[in-house]
């Protein structure tokens, strides 16, 4: 509906479309206020007990608790690896969809064309993930993870070569086929390495992980494209040379995600999962 608000204002009696973003802050703004009143009023769950009392001896116990999970992490090396390498294919996959638009302007499409192809992953995900979680099942949830990150090459190399609109519609179908299931597969493949009776502090450090995932692809791809500028520019460039080394330079940028994608594939390669859980299994006890 938002989309659908921006693209065609004046079906909702709205101005332009700078009005219309506003009112689509507000409308999810009231979307999540009104379901998060639901989950506090009936969502029951137990009282949580600090040893001492008061907002910020609970803030320092979960910065220490942090820190704990760090320490056993290191020793937990097969957690540690698969860590290290989920923090590098997740990068590419943030990334990608983070800097679609900004990508996708820079080699000259419209603004509709790509918020309508960023909808079209939304749509898709959903269901998608769902089917990418049934072939975890039948096929592996190592190998699924694997196929994910082979279509997230095949959709980097594509995106460095398009030209055409049709061409995005059809990249952001793939995005949207693989984004949520690479997601939720990395999650159930990491409970099979952390111990389970630590599993909600380890997932919790998980979760941490994954939201500085997007910190290492923008800089990347920022790196490689000013670079590329400073190599390939003229001394005195026309116009002309201004837009094919600004065109080339972001195609070069988009190219550095396969760095990541393919950094993240080799650790994973190291991963023993039965190493994994063995490792758990000494830790458990050992505690």
């Amino acid at each position: 509906v938002n989309v659908l608000m921006v693209l065609k204002p004046q079906m909702f009696g709205l101005a332009d479309s700078g009005e219309a973003v506003k009112y689509s802050f507000l409308s999810v703004g009231l979307w999540w206020g009104g379901f998060t009143v639901f989950a506090v009023a009936w969502v029951k769950e137990k009282k949580a007990s600090f040893p001492d009392a008061g907002r910020g001896s609970a803030v320092t116990q979960g910065f220490r608790q942090f820190i704990g999970t760090f320490k056993k992490a290191k020793h937990l090396k097969t957690v540690f690896l698969f860590l290290l390498a989920y923090w590098f294919y997740i990068d590419g996959v943030d990334t990608i969809i983070r800097m679609a638009v900004d990508y996708g302007m820079s080699i000259g499409f419209e603004a509709n064309d790509l918020i309508i192809a960023l909808l079209m992953v939304q749509f898709i995900g959903f269901p998608a993930a769902i089917l990418f979680g049934k072939l975890g099942q039948r096929w592996g949830v190592r190998k699924s993870i694997y196929l994910a990150i082979v279509v997230y090459l095949f959709i980097t190399v594509w995106g460095v070569m398009m030209t055409r609109k049709w061409e995005f519609y059809v990249l952001a179908l793939f995005i949207g086929c693989v984004q949520g299931g690479i997601q939720a597969l990395s999650r159930s493949y990491y409970s099979r390495l952390i111990p389970k009776e630590q599993s909600a502090e380890y997932y919790g450090f998980f979760n941490m992980l994954g939201k500085f995932a997007v910190i290492f692809g923008p800089a990347l791809m920022g790196v490689v494209g000013l670079c590329t500028k400073r190599i390939m520019m003229p001394a005195s460039p026309t116009p002309e040379q201004i837009t094919a080394v600004g065109h080339l330079a972001s195609r070069c940028s988009i190219a550095s995600i396969l760095i990541l994608f393919l950094v993240g594939a080799v650790l994973l390669y190291f991963v023993d999962e039965q190493k994994g859980r063995a490792e758990a299994a000494y830790l458990s006890q050992k505690e």
